[in-house]
């Protein structure tokens, strides 16, 4: 046929009357097809219902079982003006929202070549004990999720002075609404981890697409993890948005956490006086949180502390779990000028500004418990220094319990289950880190 000779031929002649072309590559085959038409072997038009404002789709079918591909070929996409486009749209939103795990299940009878990874996720699975009580909890670690990375538009321009942070979050469906309320509170880049149901990510692409705060910000990651599994894969969340965090420093933080009005570029002053580039340093953002779903934000740490001392604001959890950052030491906080450096104590769970290579969170976590403490105990093992900003806060504000924490409270064996995970962790960093590690199995005794 000499293909390369016909289409350049064929390019040439035409462009000495067209003189250039908006399709380029297409309008080239278009060329040769018209001068050349045995080249083409014509389809039914079923193979290719065309769906827009003008086009006479319905001539190429008599029934649903005609029909072969559906093409939304309209700049409307499925806005467009047709005589069947809400039976088309219905069908089309059908198989967006059917659950994709049902793709991943091999079918009998199929031969297939051997794959590596399927290999050796089976045999870690076959040498956990079905037996055992806390079987789904370590199963859970070994889980391969469907994840969709960057499943919005997104553009990040770097900093040119190297001090950048990324807010990292995770979330599920029910914390959508506190998307638009930290995109006004923080105004740099963020990474977001979604774990939903296929069905759900529409529901999540709709909802965005509806709201003009999201839809204005192009340097919000969304990445969706799709449902899978009895337990919600808190770390493993926090992983998938840490490590397609673009810039040097990572804030890490969660999603009913709102961060004080200019926090984003108080954190990159901060990076270069304390010199996160060149040690290895966690800077802690004081938490706070509030029992009103209406709140007038402190606007300052002067009117943070007012509040405080009228009730309206308290620090975090002090009423549940007290060790998770009295560490902090908001007393010294309250009149602090300057960074202060405070010591790992047992279950110490802060929000800090970390470089992008900190280590991961440990997956075998779950659910509801110990998820951040035991990232917390890691960066103190491998000796990160604890420092305090006396500038920053954040405010948790009040959602309904999440089901996993409803489960732990009430689920005797899922606390057992939590407390032998635990106790595994530990034992995993005293192999890993010796002697240094001790202290964590004391502390843990004596708390």
């Amino acid at each position: 046929m000499k293909w390369e000779q016909m289409w350049r031929l064929t390019a040439e002649r035409e462009l000495m009357g067209m003189l250039s072309t908006s399709l380029a590559d297409q309008d080239i085959f278009n060329a040769v097809i018209k001068q050349n038409p045995f080249l083409v072997y014509q389809l039914p038009c079923f193979w290719n219902v065309q769906l827009s404002d003008h086009t006479r789709s319905e001539q190429c079918y008599r029934d649903v079982s005609d029909l072969k591909v559906i093409h939304w070929n309209s700049p409307k996409k499925l806005r467009v003006k047709n005589k069947h486009v809400e039976f088309f749209r219905n069908l089309y939103l059908t198989f967006l929202e059917y659950d994709g795990n049902l793709l991943r299940r091999e079918l009998f009878g199929c031969p297939s070549e051997a794959d590596v990874n399927s290999e050796n996720l089976q045999k870690q699975l076959s040498e956990l004990d079905e037996d055992d009580l806390c079987y789904e909890f370590r199963r859970e670690r070994f889980t391969v999720h469907r994840t969709h990375l960057y499943f919005l538009h997104y553009e990040y321009e770097p900093a040119a002075d190297n001090t950048d942070v990324t807010l990292v979050a995770q979330l599920s469906m029910d914390r959508l609404q506190m998307l638009e309320a930290i995109c006004k509170h923080w105004e740099g880049p963020i990474s977001l981890a979604l774990y939903l149901s296929d069905a759900e990510a529409q529901q999540f692409l709709r909802y965005a697409q509806g709201s003009e705060v999201l839809m204005s910000r192009h340097n919000v990651a969304y990445h969706i993890v799709y449902k899978e599994g009895q337990f919600y894969p808190v770390n493993l969340l926090r992983n998938v948005a840490m490590k397609h965090v673009g810039t040097p420093y990572m804030f890490l933080s969660d999603i009913d956490f709102l961060p004080m009005y200019g926090l984003y570029e108080y954190l990159r002053k901060s990076v270069i006086q304390l010199d996160l580039a060149n040690s290895k340093k966690a800077m802690i953002v004081p938490a706070f949180e509030t029992l009103r779903y209406r709140l007038s934000f402190p606007k300052s740490k002067a009117e943070l502390l007012s509040m405080l001392d009228m009730g309206t604001l308290f620090t975090f959890r002090y009423h549940v779990w007290t060790k998770g950052h009295a560490p902090t030491n908001f007393a010294k906080w309250r009149t602090a000028t300057t960074p202060y450096r405070v010591e790992w104590e047992a279950d110490f769970e802060p929000y800090v500004v970390v470089r992008r290579d900190c280590p991961e969170y440990d997956r075998r976590f779950v659910g509801f418990g110990w998820n951040k403490v035991a990232h917390i105990m890691e960066l103190d093992a491998q000796e990160y220094e604890f420092t305090v900003l006396p500038n920053a806060y954040m405010i948790h504000m009040p959602h309904a319990p999440s089901f996993d924490i409803t489960k732990f409270r009430s689920n005797k064996q899922y606390r057992v289950c939590l407390k032998t995970l635990k106790e595994e962790f530990q034992q995993d960093m005293s192999r890993r880190y010796g002697f240094a590690a001790l202290k964590y199995l004391t502390a843990e005794n004596n708390s």
